[in-house]
């Protein structure tokens, strides 16, 4: 199947618009097991410079990135993130951090305040800022040839993995990301996204056509996981998924745990 297909799970889905870079972001896909080769300074320097090549808000590139390698280090937070064993595996975990401290410390030194940073909009600015450093970095690794899966579980436990880090107030880990040459021989492929019809609107919102499109996609993401051995279809996953505290993993309390880290987003 073309890969635009693959990505929607629907022979009929064509474009007559595509490149390589297109191929490659419509080829992307979560790898979790990993092959023995580490990512090299070199790999690791082109990475973050993509990641810094991200837009920001007003230019205040309010983030920061830890690349961890050592075996007990991301052991511990494997464990931190749900015991998930491929953070061990792989040869770098690299954590984003939305960083605003960089911008406190800035303020001390200039001996001005920066009560802005108390605000949701700035916490908001932190992690949108991320995501797209972040993004950036995962296509510029699957160009490499090297795989990655993100890690949100790293926000199961933010007060320790703070601690594990050393990372300063006004910071909190947003997310990991697992990143190494895929093993061929995991079994996974390009995972079915909703139809366009389900996401792109034009001129107003339009609920009721945007719905219409589920049920057809339900049938193709089950069919999808049964090829790899899962249950389920997408709307169950959305409603087990968004249930309620229960199903969260520790981040319903995350709102206090960002006050205790410095970012009261009030």
């Amino acid at each position: 199947m073309a890969t635009f297909a693959a990505r929607y799970g629907d022979p009929s889905a064509v474009t007559s618009v595509l490149n390589d870079v297109l191929r490659l972001q419509l080829a992307h896909r979560s790898v979790r097991k990993f092959g023995p080769q580490s990512v090299t300074d070199e790999e690791l320097t082109a990475l973050i410079a993509a990641a810094q090549s991200a837009p920001t808000s007003s230019n205040l590139q309010p983030w920061s990135v830890i690349a961890v390698r050592d075996p007990s280090r991301k052991a511990r937070l494997a464990e931190l993130a749900g015991a998930q064993a491929f953070i061990s595996q792989a040869p770098l975990f690299l954590v984003w951090v939305a960083d605003l401290s960089r911008a406190a410390r800035l303020a001390e030194r200039a001996e001005v305040a920066v009560d802005a940073v108390d605000y949701l909009e700035t916490t908001i600015i932190g992690f949108v800022d991320t995501a797209l450093a972040a993004q950036n970095a995962v296509i510029a690794a699957h160009s490499l040839g090297l795989g990655s899966v993100f890690v949100g579980a790293i926000r199961n436990q933010p007060a320790a993995v703070a601690a594990e880090l050393g990372l300063p107030p006004h910071t909190v880990a947003t997310f990991g990301l697992a990143v190494g040459t895929p093993d061929p021989g995991e079994n996974a492929g390009i995972k079915p996204r909703l139809p366009q019809g389900a996401v792109l609107h034009h001129e107003t919102y339009d609920a009721a056509a945007a719905d219409e499109h589920i049920p057809a996609y339900d049938e193709r993401l089950a069919s999808y996981n049964r090829r790899f051995g899962l249950a389920g279809d997408w709307s169950g996953r959305v409603l087990g998924r968004l249930r309620g505290p229960s199903s969260m993993a520790g981040r319903h309390v995350l709102r206090e745990t960002l006050s205790r880290l410095g970012l009261p987003s009030r």
